[in-house]
């Protein structure tokens, strides 16, 4: 039976809400998933639960042990309407949640493909951008993301859920610029990034040898030392009277032009 917790003030339902703040994650090593699909692809990508948290006045206890499964931790909880209500972060997101801990996202001693293309994300700053950036690329089937220059945590709540849990499923690698750049060059993967000066129009650049497509910020772009170190510059076309395209947008348009020269 799981233990049933009623007020705001338990510690266990403290530390759930703490670890919305991303000091708290950065400290601990732990975060919280909401929504069945996002867990769905946490269990799947091999992420063990450490704490698991339910309102049975929306799913009942034998729902929840047949979605875990042997996954299910012994710390399982049910709690009151009100309590859920208070501890999920997007409101009604399936009736339960959990606490996991995060993994170390260094990069590999070398690609597993002969062939690999990746996309770098420098710097982005909104977590629904890096979410929505690691659903177009477990959609296209890209090798992995590289964060250069971090400045939102992996594990943020709006990066999982603008993900649907992709976070989990796309292989990430959390570096500095010039260790990025420096496994990029070490491993002869070109470096494509987006820059308006001397650039080639998306869809005239081979993207069938390893590769990576670097993306900045909307504000600032990208910073000095990617463009110099970059095989090729390329842009995205612009007809309208916007100057630039979402960075969610810009790299689902390259993504898949670069998966379909590669037939897919």
């Amino acid at each position: 039976m799981p233990l049933h917790i009623s007020s705001k003030q338990n510690p266990k339902i403290k530390q759930v809400l703490n670890l919305q703040k991303h000091t708290e994650r950065r400290k601990t090593g732990l975060f919280t998933c909401e929504g069945r699909k996002e867990q769905e692809k946490l269990l799947a990508s091999g992420y063990h639960p450490e704490s698991v948290f339910y309102c049975p006045e929306i799913l009942s206890e034998q729902a929840v042990k047949s979605f875990y499964g042997q996954a299910l931790p012994d710390n399982f909880y049910s709690v009151s309407g009100d309590v859920y209500e208070k501890i999920a972060y997007r409101g009604q997101s399936g009736g339960i949640l959990c606490i996991a801990s995060g993994r170390e996202h260094r990069l590999p001693p070398a690609p597993r493909e002969k062939h690999p293309i990746y996309l770098v994300i420098e710097g982005i700053e909104k977590p629904g951008n890096i979410g929505a950036l690691f659903r177009t690329a477990d959609a296209a089937g890209i090798d992995g993301i590289i964060l250069a220059d971090e400045r939102t945590d992996l594990y943020n709540p709006n990066a999982i859920r603008a993900s649907i849990g992709c976070i989990f499923t796309v292989p990430a690698y959390i570096a500095g610029n010039a260790e990025s750049l420096n496994w990029l060059k070490q491993h002869n993967i070109q470096v494509f990034t987006t820059w308006l000066e001397a650039s080639h129009p998306y869809h005239q650049v081979d993207y069938t040898e390893a590769c990576a497509i670097v993306l900045g910020t909307e504000a600032d772009g990208i910073s000095p030392a990617w463009v110099k170190a970059s095989d090729k510059n390329i842009i995205i076309p612009m007809r309208g009277k916007a100057d630039s395209l979402n960075v969610a947008n810009s790299g689902a348009i390259l993504l898949y032009e670069a998966m379909r020269q590669r037939g897919f």
